[in-house]
């Protein structure tokens, strides 16, 4: 029964760990902007959309950024 439960227990932290990927955005100007997950570009609108550390949702025009790194 521990077995089932480790096993269990280790799938679930595996699954949540992958689904967040924090990102760092650098800007033109200098600026940097850390995000809970990897930004997502919207084709219509020319802009990436993501959320801030403190769970803001948040939108930067593709020409003001300069970088997109995973942390």
């Amino acid at each position: 029964m521990k077995y089932v439960k480790y096993v269990t227990s280790t799938f679930a932290f595996c699954v949540l760990a992958g689904c967040a990927t924090p990102s760092s955005i650098v800007l033109n100007d200098g600026r940097e902007l850390q995000t809970l997950d990897a930004p997502k570009y919207d084709a219509k609108s020319g802009f990436y959309e993501f959320k801030q550390l403190d769970g803001k949702f948040q939108r930067i025009n593709k020409d003001q950024v300069r970088t997109i790194k995973d942390l």
